[in-house]
């Protein structure tokens, strides 16, 4: 499937923002690829751009990351980050996270995830 240049680099700079989100949650390709029903090639050569990703897997993708799709696509700016500094506990918790190995962390950050995902869920 021929892209043409334009659309070439739209892609690769889409695919490049799912790689940083991705990494930015401790999220391997393969566990990516099983949240949105893909396979890990797919996410593979979705992230270098050279597959074009759909709609239904860009909201999918979306979602998981809780971004708007406009913001995946460019359409919108992308939320701010919180203005601010971290409590010295919070601090503390982000060091002991980091002592953990990657396994733990992701474990740890899929709790957070569920919490915060049945916490929505009820307000």
């Amino acid at each position: 499937m021929s892209m043409r240049t334009e659309s070439r680099a739209y892609f690769k700079a889409l695919g490049a923002h799912v790689t940083t989100l991705r990494k930015s949650q401790g999220m391997t390709q393969a566990e990516l690829a099983r949240a949105i029903g893909v396979s890990q090639q797919a996410v593979f050569s979705y992230e270098l751009g050279e597959r074009r990703i759909s709609v239904l897997v860009l909201a999918k993708i979306a979602k998981i990351f809780s971004t708007p799709v406009e913001g995946m696509i460019g359409l919108s700016k992308l939320p701010r980050e919180r203005k601010g500094r971290l409590s010295p506990r919070c601090i503390r918790h982000a060091e002991r996270l980091q002592a953990l190995t990657k396994t733990q962390q992701r474990f740890v950050v899929r709790i957070i995830d569920v919490l915060e995902t049945s916490n929505s869920t009820k307000h």
